[in-house]
C-alpha cells in the first residue's frame, strides 16, 4: 500500500512539474478560453509570429465554427500559413474559405492569395509543369470573374512568367534532339512546337535550329539523298530570314546556304 502511495505521489509531483514547465502559449493553446485565445492569436500575428498564430487560429476554428467570428478566424488561419510560407496549407485554407464564405469581406483577398499560393508552388521550367497549368487556369478564371480587380497587374505578371516557362520547356524538349544529333527528330519536334503554339516566345531560336537541323541532316546523308534534303534546308532557311532578316543568327545560316548552293 505504501508503495502504491509513493508511486501516486510521484506521479502527481511529475504532473505538477510538467504543468509548471509548460509555457503560457502551450497552456493557452490547450485551454478553452476563447477570448484569451482569440486575442493572443492576433497578438502573435501582429508580432510576426505566424506559426504560433496559425496554431491558435486552427484551434479556434473548431470553437468558432458557425459563429460570426468564423470567417475572420478561417481567413487569418490561412493568412498566417501564407505569411509563414507554408503555401500548400495556405492554399487549402483559402480554397475552403472561398467555398464557405463567398460573400465575406475577405473573399476577394482570399481568392487572390490562393492564386499566389498556387503560383509560388510552381516549379522551374525544367521540371513538371502541371502546377503551372493549374495556376494559370485559376488565374484566368479569377480575372474573368473580377475584371476590375486591383490585383490585375500582378495576375498578368504571373501569367506572363508561367507562359514563359511553358514556352521554354517546349523549346528545350525539342532542342534536346538537336543536342543528341538526331537531326530529323529535332526538325520534327521543333516544327511541332510552333504547330502547337505559333506565338512561342522562342520562335526565332526554333526556326533557326529547324534550319540547322535540316542542313546537318542533309550534309550527313548519302550523296544520292543530299540534293532533295538540301531543298528542305533551303525552305527552312527562307522561313527564317523571311521572319528575322536582321537576326544575329542569320550570318551562320547565310554561310551554310552558300556552302550548300556550291554543291547543288
Amino acid at each position: 500500500m505504501k508503495t502504491i502511495l509513493k508511486i501516486t505521489a510521484a506521479a502527481l509531483v511529475a504532473l505538477a512539474l510538467s504543468s509548471a514547465c509548460k509555457s503560457q502559449y502551450e497552456l493557452l493553446l490547450e485551454g478553452n478560453d476563447t477570448e484569451a485565445k482569440y486575442a493572443a492569436a492576433f497578438d502573435y500575428f501582429n508580432a510576426g509570429k505566424y506559426s504560433r498564430a496559425s496554431q491558435l487560429f486552427e484551434s479556434l476554428s473548431v470553437i468558432t465554427n458557425g459563429t460570426a467570428r468564423d470567417d475572420t478566424v478561417q481567413y487569418y488561419w490561412g493568412l498566417s500559413n501564407y505569411r509563414s510560407k507554408d503555401y500548400y496549407t495556405a492554399e487549402t485554407n483559402f480554397e475552403r474559405f472561398i467555398q464557405n464564405y463567398p460573400r465575406s469581406e475577405f473573399a476577394e483577398s482570399a481568392e487572390f492569395l490562393r492564386l499566389d499560393c498556387l503560383y509560388r508552388s510552381t516549379l522551374r521550367y525544367e521540371l513538371d509543369q502541371t502546377p503551372s497549368y493549374k495556376a494559370m487556369t485559376a488565374i484566368n478564371e479569377y480575372l474573368m470573374n473580377h475584371p476590375d480587380t486591383e490585383y490585375r497587374a500582378v495576375c498578368e505578371h504571373m501569367l506572363d512568367d508561367l507562359e514563359e516557362r511553358l514556352d521554354h520547356k517546349a523549346f528545350d524538349n525539342a532542342y534536346l534532339y538537336y543536342k543528341m544529333e538526331d537531326y530529323i527528330a529535332a526538325r520534327v519536334a521543333l516544327r511541332n512546337v510552333l504547330k502547337d503554339d505559333a506565338d512561342n516566345r522562342y520562335r526565332e531560336d526554333i526556326l533557326f535550329y529547324t534550319a540547322m537541323a535540316s542542313y546537318k541532316y542533309a550534309e550527313m546523308s548519302v550523296p544520292a539523298k543530299q540534293k532533295e534534303r538540301f531543298l528542305v534546308f533551303y525552305d527552312d532557311y527562307y522561313n527564317f530570314i523571311g521572319e528575322y532578316p536582321e537576326s544575329e543568327k542569320r550570318k551562320e545560316l547565310d554561310d551554310l546556304y552558300k556552302k550548300a548552293k556550291e554543291k547543288y
